[in-house]
């Protein structure tokens, strides 16, 4: 799925003669085969990847993943607390608002402290069968150093990430947080029970969670996705044949709505990435509102 999912935010192939005046080799060749099967949709892409990689290939870059995806998690939901208690006695926000602005922030800091390794999970999913760069995640960090600038290459493409991220991370908590107390408030028997650590806060149920959760999700997914193509686009780098008009996050958008539009270009791939990202949230803001409860901080 990760291979899938960066596979298919990618610029779309061009026709074949130009992928052979890129480069000519039949890896090369294989690169925009594969491609091209993703402009069919999700399910076009789940069978192309086991064709051309074997069924590991969907698992490519997995590693980089789940080694991001703990410290990832654990500074987004920790800072939004932080962030959610400092604007409320400092600024004096409280509401629905304080959750958008603390969410933003906290998704912000989460994607900084994080950044390099969603840089290399990137590079290590869309390496295509016959032409590997990286070895592993260790070698890619260490070619990457070497032949990007240093310290500064893992961070090519931050800029589009905290714009993206911003709304998306805000949209999100601000999303879970607002159906959470609108359903509390309003059907309080049907979708709460009392909380396990403190009877007298209400807490949604299990199944309301994982369902508000999704759709927190799916909204801020909607809204935050080209920044997310934008990200991708950048993040790969060297490994596009376009890599020379898609330096900055102006020229990127530019180039992919350009020459792909709104729907096959900005918003290319979302359908995969709805797939991956509902369950995700869901099961993010389940394990958050639980973990609550474990630790009594209700």
């Amino acid at each position: 799925m990760a291979a899938a999912a960066a596979l298919a935010e990618a610029d779309p192939p061009p026709a074949m003669p130009q992928a052979a005046g890129v480069g000519g080799s039949t890896a090369r060749r294989d690169f925009y085969w594969l491609r091209s099967f993703l402009a069919g949709g999700v399910f076009s892409a789940l069978r192309a990847v086991p064709q051309k990689e074997g069924y590991l290939g969907l698992y490519k870059g997995n590693g980089a993943m789940m080694i991001r995806i703990f410290p990832y998690g654990a500074i987004q939901f920790m800072a939004f607390e932080q962030y959610k208690t400092l604007i409320t006695t400092k600024l004096g926000i409280s509401g629905h608002v304080h959750r958008l602005m603390a969410g933003s922030l906290a998704g912000m800091t989460a994607v900084i402290c994080t950044y390099p390794l969603d840089m290399v999970r990137v590079r290590l999913a869309f390496q295509v069968k016959g032409e590997h760069t990286y070895t592993g995640i260790i070698h890619a960090f260490k070619t990457i150093y070497a032949k990007e600038g240093g310290f500064l290459g893992f961070y090519r493409g931050l800029m589009p990430t905290i714009l993206g991220m911003a709304p998306y991370a805000g949209v999100s908590f601000f999303t879970f947080g607002t159906l959470k107390s609108v359903g509390l408030s309003h059907a309080p028997t049907l979708l709460g029970r009392p909380s396990s650590d403190n009877p007298n806060v209400l807490v949604l149920k299990t199944h309301i969670n994982l369902l508000c959760g999704g759709v927190a999700g799916a909204i801020a997914q909607t809204i935050s996705y080209p920044f997310d193509v934008t990200r991708r686009q950048m993040q790969l780098g060297t490994v596009l044949p376009e890599f020379e008009k898609c330096l900055t996050m102006r020229e990127t958008m530019k180039y992919v709505y350009g020459h792909h539009g709104i729907r096959k270009g900005l918003y290319r791939g979302l359908s995969l990435n709805y797939i991956r990202c509902i369950p995700s949230q869901a099961v993010a803001f389940t394990t958050y509102e639980l973990m609550k409860q474990f630790f009594h901080l209700n």
